[in-house]
Parts: structure tokens; sequence; C-alpha cells
């Protein structure tokens, strides 16, 4: 039953735990996410109350993506150096972290300080993405788009939870609005500590510290470009837009509750299809699960031009998460494909620096649009990166049956 070409034994020994290891960390996804629900529902809005200019309301929210970005390659050093487990329980306490910094900037009133919170939200949330990619390692090859899908799933809950949160204590403190909501999600980041602590998964091996291939090698494969590229222009116009959304909503008259609810469903339309985008992965191919994405990305922004009223925010907030669910799992399964198990860690980290790093620009632009030009030029705008992601899957495609014929 040995195969020589069978990388490590490492994730054959984990088969048999595996099912365990996946549901915590589904049920840690959906506690956590709920710290990025959070931000996203009032980070716009409390930057635009402490704001020192309109153009820096949605700062809060990029700085957020900031610290996705600048904390994703020393999560992953972490991870390869002393565990996966070490890094999650790292940014658990960052999760914490921003509940309370956040808090505090609020009674306080100070904008930079709920600036630095959110930083450290993003910390948490840059750890948080890194649970698929453990749950991959828990299962055998074949089983690695399911554990990977699973554990998106949990965050159908992180959308239930995360607006729920909101709206149930963003008013406990009447003086300070959303100091209660902080102070919650704090708790929920310690609950999420919890569960994560019973995870078991395999300490590094000296395979995994030597890191395998030069990572310029790996990178430069074409199915790596393309599925960098697709993960970078799903996640990137996911938070392009629902940057904007919620103070859009708040500046066509709409309330903090509509805004909450639109922002529910808009979480569990990117979750929600997780239970059985692994399924659909291995039947179709991640490709065209991605292609499905960018399709229903584009559907959204069409619905966001439509009109301005209630049902064309909430259609486009269903669309968008959607979108985003074909579009970046899609484009994780292609990252799978990409690496030995040697080299998991090193290049699954490249991956979410370079979609954050990316996403983290389109965020910074999205406020700005918005005050200087209006929701329909932010809407407009998302269509260019569609196309550069539409434009990367054809040549790959092309590219295969060619590579097959030489």
């Amino acid at each position: 039953m040995s195969n020589p070409a069978a990388p490590l034994p490492g994730p054959v020994l984990l088969v048999p735990t595996g099912t365990g290891n996946v549901l915590r960390l589904a049920i840690a996804q959906a506690l956590a996410g709920a710290n990025a629900v959070v931000v996203y529902a009032t980070g716009a809005v409390i930057g635009s109350q402490l704001a020192p200019s309109p153009a820096l309301a949605t700062l809060p929210v990029s700085i957020f993506v900031v610290g996705m970005a600048a904390c994703t390659l020393p999560a992953g050093r972490i991870a390869r150096r002393h565990g996966r487990r070490t890094a999650f329980l790292a940014g658990t306490g960052c999760g914490v972290l921003v509940g309370l910094l956040a808090a505090l900037a609020v009674v306080l009133g100070s904008f930079w300080l709920f600036c630095a919170a959110t930083f450290f939200g993003g910390a948490y949330a840059a750890v948080v993405l890194s649970f698929r990619f453990a749950a991959a390692d828990c299962v055998a090859p074949e089983r690695r788009p399911r554990a990977l899908s699973a554990v998106m799933a949990g965050g159908v809950f992180a959308g239930i939870i995360g607006p729920q949160l909101v709206s149930h204590t963003m008013s406990l403190w009447p003086s300070h609005l959303f100091t209660a909501t902080f102070l919650g999600q704090a708790a929920v980041a310690g609950l999420s500590a919890v569960v994560l602590a019973g995870v078991r998964l395999p300490g590094p091996t000296q395979a995994d510290l030597s890191g395998g291939r030069p990572l310029g090698e790996i990178a430069r494969q074409p199915r790596f470009v393309t599925a960098v590229i697709c993960g970078v222009v799903s996640y990137l116009l996911m938070n392009f837009l629902m940057t904007a959304a919620p103070l859009a909503m708040h500046l066509c008259g709409l309330t903090q509750d509509d805004a909450n609810l639109g922002l529910q469903w808009h979480v569990i339309a990117m979750y929600a299809p997780s239970f059985f985008t692994g399924r659909l992965i291995a039947r179709v191919g991640a490709p065209s699960v991605v292609a499905a994405g960018l399709a229903l990305t584009a559907g959204a922004a069409i619905v966001g031009l439509s009109g301005l009223d209630l049902a064309h925010f909430w259609t486009f907030l269903v669309l968008l998460g959607l979108g985003w669910n074909f579009g970046f799992v899609g484009a994780s399964a292609l990252v799978l494909e990409c690496h030995r198990p040697e080299e998991r860690t090193r290049v699954q980290s490249l991956n979410d620096f370079v979609v954050f790093g990316t996403m983290a620009l389109g965020s910074f632009s999205s406020g700005g649009l918005l005050a200087r030009y209006g929701w329909d030029v932010v809407l407009w705008v998302s269509f260019g990166p569609l196309m550069v992601a539409v434009a990367a899957l054809s040549l790959a495609a092309a590219a295969r049956p060619a590579r097959a014929v030489g």
C-alpha cells in the first residue's frame, strides 16, 4: 500500500482524527468570523463619527485589511516553526485585544485608537482564514476540498452571531454607541480560543522547516498565478464593495438595523454555499466554480447600479456574498494543487499575503471614491478587476490542452 510518490506520512496519520479537528475548526470559524462582521458593520459608521474628515470614514475598515496583510506572513512563519495551533492561539489573543481597544476608543472618542484596534482585528482575521488550509491538512488528499469547504461553512453562523451581537448590544450604553458590542466581541474571541485549544495538529517536521522548493519557483507556476489572481479579485471586490455599502446605505437614509440585517444575509451568503462547494469543485473542477463566482459578483454590481432602495442593497449584498464564496473557495482549492506538503505553510501564507495586500488597496480607495463620486462609480470600477480574472482563467484553460498536446 505504500506509495513512493506520497510526500510525508503526516496527513495520512491525521485521517482518523481529521473529522474532530475539522469540526472544531468549523466551530472556531463561526465564533471568530464574528470579529470581521462586527468591524464591517460598525467600522465605517464609527469612522464617520470620529474621523477628522469624511474621506477617512472607511479608514478603520481599511486598516483592518492592512492588519490582515501585514500579519499573514508572520502567522505563517509561526505556524511553520511552532505549529498551526500556536499561531491560532496567538491570533485569538489579538481577537480579544481588538474588542477591548475598540471599546476604549469609542469611550474616549479616539479615531486613531479605533484604527489601531481594527489593525489587531485584521491580524485575527488573517489567522482565522488559515483555518481552511489547516482543515485540508487533517484529511486524505481526495477529501481536502470538502474539508476546506466545511470549515468555511462555519462562517454561516458567524453571519448570524456578528450582526445579532451588534443589534442587541449597540445601544446598551446609550452615551457610547457600540461599546458593549466590542466587549461582547472580545468575549466571543475568548470562547473561540477555548475551542481551538482542543485542536490536535502535528508539530513542524524537518521537511517543513526546510521548506521544499524555492518560493519563486512555486510562484511562477501558471496555475498558482491563476489561483492568486482569482483569489485577489474575489476578495478584493467583496471587500471593496462591502467597505462602502454600509455607509452608502446610511447616506441613502436607511437605518443601522437595515444595514445590520443586510450584512447578516451577506455573510450567510458568503458561507452557506460552503456546505456543497467542496462537492461541486470535485465534480466540475475549481476553475468552473471560480468562473461562476465572478459572474455572481458582476451580477451584484449590476443590481447595485439598478437602484438605491432597500431591496436593491439587500439583493446586491446576497449576490456579492455568493460570488465571494465561489470565487475564493475555488481559488483556494487551486492553491492546494500547487504545493507539496512540506511547502504548504509558505505557499498558503504567500497566497494570502498577496490577496490581503491587494485587498487593502481596494479598501483604501473605496471610501474616497464613495465620498467624491458616489455609489455608482464604486460599482462601475469593480468591472475592471473582474475582466482581469476572467482573462486569467481563460488563458489558463487554453494553456492546459496545449501542454497536453505538446
